[in-house]
């Protein structure tokens, strides 16, 4: 399945989150675009070697990554205190320089040492716990660690953390529901996945 039709039902997700709880119009529509990130955050796995491959192409990665580091920049300003603001204000901009020049493993593995120096300078465990995850989803083959129940528990103590922080109703579903999502679409025993998910690793490798 491609990264849109993820991000859509991902969204999907986030709106039922959404509904349920009752939300107001502006957390809903935060709740919808954290779905649609959220179901491509298994997609994170991605290395240069499976580039024909994978959902997402090669100049997309580069963009998710300079969005982190805006976000970076964002979220510094606004939630950092003095020097917390322009070390990880700091951190973003050179993650965006540098995402535009290297190549794509590297840029994946560079960016989550940004994303964890960044939750260490704020004190955020979700960021930090996000930064280590994209780290580990830099070295893993495509549809591995990232695709499996490690990867759905590891991603929903993220997650959980980073409801904790904002403080926001319905983070957590979103994230976890939004990332399940992801794995269940990828599924073989769908009639359009030519490869399935390693749910089960490191225990078993089959494919399912």
């Amino acid at each position: 399945m491609n990264g849109t039709a993820h991000a859509a039902i991902g969204a999907a997700a986030g709106f039922v989150v959404a509904n349920t709880l009752h939300t107001s119009p502006s957390t809903t529509l935060f709740l919808v675009g954290l779905g649609g990130v959220s179901a491509l955050v298994p997609d994170l796995d991605i290395d240069g070697k499976l580039r024909e491959k994978i959902t997402f192409s090669h100049h997309l990665i580069q963009l998710v990554a300079q969005l982190i580091g805006i976000l970076m920049v964002v979220y510094s300003f606004f939630e950092g205190s003095a020097d917390e603001r322009w070390i990880g204000m700091g951190i973003g901009m050179v993650m965006m320089a540098v995402s535009a020049k290297i190549k794509q493993k590297h840029m994946l593995t560079i960016t989550g040492i940004g994303v964890l120096l960044g939750g260490i300078s704020l004190q955020e465990t979700w960021l930090i716990l996000l930064g280590i995850y994209i780290l580990i989803a830099s070295f893993v083959s495509h549809r591995s660690y990232t695709h499996s129940i490690l990867g759905v528990l590891f991603f929903g103590i993220i997650a959980s953390k980073l409801e904790a922080s904002l403080g926001i109703n319905g983070v957590y579903y979103t994230c976890l529901i939004g990332y399940i999502s992801h794995l269940i679409a990828d599924l073989k025993i769908l009639p359009f996945n030519k490869r399935g998910v390693k749910l089960f690793l490191p225990i078993s490798s089959i494919e399912i």
